[in-house]
């Protein structure tokens, strides 16, 4: 029986949105009024913990650091996959200053000694923004990688040699969708649900020839502005930010059940709730069936 899964989340203690590095941050809006925005985070996280708990997830949850409110979206600090991290480079100023304090907390993991087994670093040759721009895809046994807006083309190789796994790299066109969780999501039964206008044309090619059209989900302008491919998938369950009824209904055709939640001052900053945790323990098939023949 696979394990539940280990979602790190950031408390949202420091959160604000005070600067603007992607085209939804609404620093105006937050400003108008930052301790009712304040308190409105701290429910709203609340309420996306719970549910991922209700999903059947274990949570990790670290604190933030004042100054670092982008901390609150730790998806971007790593990439993770049988027991192996692999912090990423930040391309921004703003969230630089975050590198230390995760590269600390997964230190700490790893003298947990039952999480990680190593910890290294993308190398300075390249940006690269975790598991935000490297999205591990459980049914094809590979990663897809986003570059062009945050992370950079060679990244994709880097993680391919670390992990010793296909890395298909898709180019990102629009500064709207600055990393690949916000228009690329594969989900268990093997179905990828996407935002084609995000992709260059010869990524969207590149997607086609690797997925059969009948997995192929397309996400529309409504669903992608409502940061919904920006999802978390549990097995069934899928928890995202508040959806239009049309995507829960075509989903739940293919047997997946949608967990809403309110997650408005997040997306106030351009975060949904992909981006709001990182899984510690992805395991590909190959490890599984190693871990079981061990039991």
């Amino acid at each position: 029986m696979p394990s539940k899964p280990l979602l790190l989340l950031t408390d949202p203690a420091n959160f604000e949105v005070t600067y603007t590095i992607n085209p939804w941050m609404e620093p105006n809006a937050w400003a108008e009024n930052p301790v009712g925005h304040r308190a409105a985070a701290r429910r709203s996280f609340r309420s996306f913990a719970a549910t991922l708990i209700a999903a059947g997830a274990r949570l990790e949850i670290m604190p933030g650091v004042a100054g670092l409110p982008d901390m609150a979206f730790p998806a971007n600090a790593a990439i993770v996959l049988d027991r192996l991290a692999l912090l990423g480079r930040f391309c921004h100023p703003e969230r630089r200053g975050e590198e230390q304090h995760f590269q600390e907390h997964f230190r700490v993991l790893m003298e947990r000694g039952f999480i990680l087994d190593e910890v290294a670093q993308i190398p300075p040759n390249c940006f690269q923004e975790g598991a935000g721009d490297c999205i591990w895809d459980a049914a094809r046994g590979r990663f897809w990688a986003g570059y062009g807006q945050r992370s950079t083309r060679q990244a994709a190789a880097e993680v391919s040699a670390y992990f010793g796994r296909e890395t298909t790299a898709l180019e990102l066109v629009s500064p709207r969708f600055y990393h690949l969780d916000v228009c690329f999501c594969p989900l268990s039964g093997g179905e990828i649900i996407y935002y084609p206008p995000a992709f260059s044309a010869a990524s969207l090619a590149t997607i086609r020839d690797a997925v059969a059209p009948e997995d192929l989900i397309e996400a529309t302008d409504e669903d992608a502005a409502r940061f919904n491919v920006n999802a978390i998938n549990i097995d069934d369950r899928l928890v995202m930010a508040s959806a239009s009824p049309d995507l829960v209904a075509r989903l739940a055709e293919r047997g997946y059940r949608v967990s809403q939640v309110d997650l408005l001052p997040f997306l106030m900053s351009g975060g949904g709730a992909y981006c709001m945790a990182l899984r510690l323990n992805n395991c590909s098939a190959e490890a599984s069936a190693l871990r079981r023949a061990a039991e």
